[in-house]
C-alpha cells in the first residue's frame, strides 16, 4: 500500500482530525495510506487480524457477518466519511465482521497501534473519536430497530428511501446492491423483496430498469415506509 496524498487538504481534516496537535497530524500523515478498491473487492474478512484503523474517503461499502449456514447478514452500508472500523477495533484482536466494496472506493488506513498511541496522548482526540464511533453504533442500532418494526413492503420502501435520500440525494439512482443483498439487509427472503419491488412498479411508485431505480411517487413510498 502506498500513500497517495498528504493530509493538508483532506476532506476529513476538519471533520475528524481537527483535534490533532500539529505534530500528531504530521505523524498520522506520515503513517497513513490511501488504498483504492474496486466494486466487489473485499477490504477485510471476518476473522482477519486487526492491523489497521480505517475510514472511507470515497465510495460505498457494506459491513456484514456470515452465519454458520453461510448466509450473509448485512450490518450497515457505509458512505464517504464513514468509519469502516467500529468500536471493536480497540477491544478485539480479530475482525468481527467483513467489509466488501459496493462502489469503487478509497479507504484511508493507519496502523491500529499508532492510532492507540495517539489516543493515549491526546484526550481531546480520544473523546472526539469515541463520540463519532458511538454515534455510528447508535445509528446502526436505531436503523436495525426501524427495519425490524416494519412489514415486508415497509422494509423495502425504507431501504429504497435510504439510498435515495441519505446516500444519493436523488430520486433516480443505480441500486448498488442486489435483490439478495436487500433481503440480507432487511432480514427477508429474496423472493419477498422481488415481489415487493414488482408490486411497487405495477402501482407506478417506481420505474425499474435493471439496476436503475426512479422513484415516481415519493409520498406514497414514504407512507409505505412509515406505516407498512
Amino acid at each position: 500500500m502506498d500513500p497517495r496524498c498528504g493530509c493538508d487538504n483532506c476532506e476529513l481534516k476538519t471533520a475528524f482530525f481537527e483535534s490533532f496537535r500539529k505534530e500528531e497530524l504530521g505523524i498520522f500523515c506520515d503513517q497513513k495510506v490511501e488504498v483504492p478498491y474496486k466494486r466487489g473487492d473485499i477490504v477485510f474478512s471476518e476473522g482477519d487480524e486487526i492491523r489497521y484503523f480505517a475510514y472511507l474517503k470515497s465510495g460505498l461499502v457494506k459491513l456484514f457477518r456470515t452465519d454458520p449456514d453461510g448466509k450473509d447478514q448485512i450490518i450497515t452500508i457505509a458512505g464517504p466519511f464513514d468509519f469502516v472500523s467500529l468500536l471493536g477495533v480497540f477491544s478485539e484482536t480479530h475482525q468481527t465482521y467483513s467489509v466488501s466494496v459496493l462502489e469503487d472506493a478509497v479507504i484511508c488506513c493507519i496502523e491500529i497501534e499508532q492510532m492507540k498511541a495517539i489516543a493515549l496522548k491526546n484526550g481531546f482526540f480520544t473523546l472526539n473519536l469515541m463520540e463519532k464511533l458511538g454515534s455510528i453504533s447508535n445509528k446502526i442500532i436505531l436503523e436495525a430497530l426501524e427495519i425490524r418494526k416494519r412489514h415486508t413492503h415497509g422494509k423495502v420502501a425504507y431501504i429504497l428511501l435510504k439510498f435515495s435520500q441519505s446516500i444519493y440525494q436523488s430520486l433516480v439512482f443505480d441500486l448498488p446492491v442486489s435483490r439478495r443483498e436487500i433481503a440480507e439487509y432487511i432480514g427477508m427472503t429474496t423472493e419477498n423483496v422481488i415481489r415487493a419491488l414488482s408490486e411497487f412498479r405495477k402501482e407506478k411508485l417506481l420505474r425499474i430498469n435493471g439496476r436503475e431505480i426512479e422513484i415516481l411517487d415519493l409520498e406514497a413510498l414514504e407512507r409505505i415506509s412509515n406505516y407498512g
